[in-house]
């Protein structure tokens, strides 16, 4: 142990005479270590976010949806002609899916589900208060709707039950639109009355709750969204049929199993359709899937990244090249006094070593302040990953190694009475 700590002492001596030399050498090492941590923490940060946001979508929201059917033969009167016919007719009410259908589903699968959302399009139309306008976007939902997603309310709440039942006209509305109209008065807007024209009437909702306006982009317009009772939506729009809704399955459910099961119930109803079958997909299975794509874009980039790691393992090689040749006489005389091959080799290994791992140390720490600034130009919180930290520190010693023992071995190797005889 001795030994080793005499070795790395001769091993800093030797850095801190050659300065300017020894920081060149590391540079390569910093650089690519910089570069891997870097992209690591960006990387990180933005499926952290991404996976965030798609969480306060619902992480157990399953989404079921009419999806075209692809025929793979389509009989004619000369036979079977082989190949892909999708029929583009438009959708019928016929087609859609109705409450009785949901609610069957429900019926069947009520020990795994939690909620079901639906949701209909009413109307985007205009509210005037004095010289002020604000575009509103309306949709009818269920209450399973505020369960589906992650509404946070500034004042009021969604829906009651006996609201929702009766179809009343209640509405609630976002901070943007209240920002625009009432001057940022949350809480004084709850239990106004808004007028607004829809379906060429004027129709009167109670505010009954405020949500915290979210921009992102799928709402960068001018429209903000605002929603009423389902019942409420229906009749105006005389229409109760859906293309779309979602299921929230309970906690501890396998939301890909459920999917499947409720994918196989609702296509017995389209059993004898040629047009149409029913599709799913859950957030759970799309946040993976995400996370999957980003850690392999992540990954690549940083292998590019790590060209820059092997170029500085063969400055290394060279620099240590360079020292022993300068450093015959030394090795020489060590040799004259008894140093065995073994205890010459470890010495300039653990220079390597050293230049290495300090230089390693240097790249982590840049690269960490380089990856939190690029994920706060990014708008993300800096996500390091601990893992490429101890990857980079150890895959840094394992170049000191690797590049350091063809130097070292040369060094070990030298005939003392030719060294001590070098000029």
């Amino acid at each position: 142990m001795n030994m080793f700590w005499e070795n790395v002492r001769l091993a800093l001596t030797s850095l801190r005479t050659n300065k300017s030399r020894t920081f060149l050498t590391m540079l390569g090492i910093i650089i690519g270590i910089a570069a891997v941590i870097a992209i690591k923490t960006v990387g990180n940060s933005l499926s952290l976010s991404v996976s965030d946001s798609m969480q306060s979508m619902g992480a157990n929201n399953i989404t079921v949806y009419l999806n075209s059917k692809e025929a793979d033969k389509d009989e004619t009167e000369d036979g079977y002609v082989f190949g892909t016919v999708t029929n583009d007719r438009a959708l019928t009410k016929d087609d859609l899916f109705n409450d009785e259908m949901i609610m069957g589903m429900f019926r069947q699968f009520s020990d795994s589900i939690a909620a079901i959302s639906t949701q209909a399009e009413v109307e985007t139309t205009t509210v005037k208060k004095g010289t002020n306008s604000k575009s509103l976007s309306i949709s009818g939902v269920s209450l399973g709707y505020f369960t589906a997603n992650s509404l946070e309310f500034v004042s009021g709440g969604f829906f009651s039950a006996d609201e929702a039942k009766d179809g009343r006209n209640v509405i609630i509305v976002g901070t943007d639109f209240v920002d625009s109209l009432y001057g940022g008065n949350y809480a004084g807007i709850i239990g106004e009355t808004v007028s607004m024209p829809l379906y060429n009437k004027n129709m009167d909702f109670v505010v009954v709750g405020v949500y915290k306006y979210q921009a992102s982009i799928y709402t960068m317009n001018s429209s903000s969204s605002a929603y009423i009772p389902l019942k409420a939506a229906q009749s105006i729009t005389h229409f109760d049929r859906y293309t779309t809704f979602s299921v929230v399955s309970k906690v501890g459910v396998d939301s890909d199993e459920l999917a499947v099961s409720i994918k196989d119930y609702l296509n017995g109803f389209y059993r004898n359709s040629n047009r149409l079958e029913v599709e799913t997909y859950n957030m759970a299975s799309m946040i993976s899937g995400m996370n999957d794509m980003m850690g392999k874009i992540t990954t690549a980039v940083s292998v590019i990244a790590g060209i820059a790691l092997l170029v500085g393992g063969i400055g290394v090689m060279n620099i240590m090249l360079v020292s022993i040749t300068e450093r015959t006489r030394e090795i020489g005389t060590r040799k004259a006094l008894g140093a065995t091959n073994g205890y010459i080799r470890m010495q300039f290994i653990i220079e390597a070593v050293v230049i290495c791992i300090i230089g390693g140390t240097i790249g982590i720490l840049t690269g960490l302040l380089m990856g939190a600034i690029g994920a706060k130009i990014l708008g993300f919180a800096a996500a390091p990953s601990v893992s490429s930290i101890v990857g980079s520190l150890a895959f840094s010693m394992f170049i000191g190694i690797f590049f350091g023992y063809y130097p070292a071995n040369k060094a070990a190797k030298m005939n003392p009475i030719d060294a001590l005889r070098y000029e």
